[in-house]
């Protein structure tokens, strides 16, 4: 699962998403390191799709890819020059930037406008609302997002979280140890905790998740990072990479098969048909209101701003930051290229 891959295959240009460099006789590909945020489940087979089908190529890139460990440790690998790009919870690198003066890190494009960030436990638990979780033992990585934005979750839900046991565990070990009961609940991204938890057998209609969105707290999800300098001197990569993840999305949710059979490529023993149902829960955080009225790039400064500040109210940060040293559109391709066509819903 942690073998790079680089793009061994041409592919049918999918108009207007593509803009094939070969046709216009670039020979030259660009080298791209990409680390996604997680293992490669359901909705990493979007990237390894593209990759398989030579989106990133047809733009001039010769990109590889690795599997995450977490979104708080995806902006450390992009910070540390180990990889161009990376993509996970824009929440991690937004407190980075916030609390570590030599960051420099940016987000040139927010995918997933929806927070699937969760609680989750099972209803043998007694956990039955937020507030049950004081006094529990809760299970994530250090690196997961949930764990490292449930100050805000708690804030919100009105939960004691010095009451709160905390235990590290690596990603693979994560919804074991709440099956075998040996975790009371866990954090994470809701589509990666639930069908995880599926496939050890666990039956949904037993599993309990707080979304912590539905707490009311402001945060934004799945974003492109990429350090300041880089995307300064290589403006056209950035738009090459955000114009090819879009491609990748457009054509996983006409054929979500396509991208399940691009992930069971890279590990044989992927439960197919549960990552398919993976994978089209999370386009309910892709597929928002505002991304199928306006396009990809439809995101307000005010929606940005309203996740700076819950970050800097969950960690008492006292430096006012400004959106727009976070975040910037000028990166995005042309609005034509950024529509989820009438044909794929």
């Amino acid at each position: 699962m942690t073998t790079r891959r680089r793009t061994l295959l041409g592919a049918a240009a999918l108009a207007p998403l593509a803009t094939p460099f070969a046709a216009k006789g670039q020979a030259a590909l660009t080298n791209v390191r990409f680390i996604l945020d997680w293992a490669f489940q359901g909705p990493q087979g979007v990237y390894l799709m593209a990759l398989d089908r030579g989106f990133f190529r047809d733009e001039g890139l010769n990109v590889t890819i690795d599997r995450g460990f977490g979104s708080a440790d995806t902006p450390v690998k992009v910070q540390s020059g180990a990889y161009e790009f990376g993509i996970a919870d824009i929440s991690p690198m937004l407190r980075m930037r916030m609390t570590q003066a030599q960051t420099d890190l940016i987000s040139p494009f927010v995918l997933a406008q929806g927070s699937p960030l969760a609680a989750m436990t099972l209803r043998r638990t007694g956990i039955r609302t937020p507030k049950d979780l004081e006094g529990k033992r809760v299970a994530a990585p250090e690196t997961d997002a949930g764990r490292q934005f449930f100050p805000a979750f708690a804030r919100a839900a009105g939960i004691d979280a010095s009451r709160i046991t905390w235990m590290t565990v690596t990603p693979q070990l994560r919804e074991p140890m709440l099956a075998r009961g040996d975790a009371d609940a866990i954090t994470g991204f809701e589509t990666s905790g639930v069908f995880s938890l599926r496939a050890v057998n666990v039956n949904p209609a037993d599993i309990v998740s707080f979304r912590y969105s539905a707490a009311g707290v402001q945060l934004l999800s799945t974003a492109l990072m990429v350090r300041r300098p880089y995307a300064e001197a290589n403006p056209r990569v950035v738009t090459a990479m955000i114009r090819a993840i879009v491609r990748g999305h457009v054509e996983a949710w006409r054929d979500p098969d396509a991208a399940i059979a691009a992930l069971v490529r890279r590990d044989a023993t992927a439960p197919a048909p549960l990552e398919r149902e993976r994978l089209v829960a999370n386009f309910e955080f892709v597929r928002t209101p505002e991304v199928l009225s306006g396009g990809f790039a439809n995101l307000t400064m005010q929606r940005v701003q309203g996740a700076v500040d819950t970050i800097r109210s969950a960690f008492d940060i006292a430096q006012p930051w400004n959106a727009a040293d976070l975040y910037t559109a000028q990166y995005m391709p042309p609005a034509e290229q950024l529509r989820f066509p009438a044909a794929a819903g």
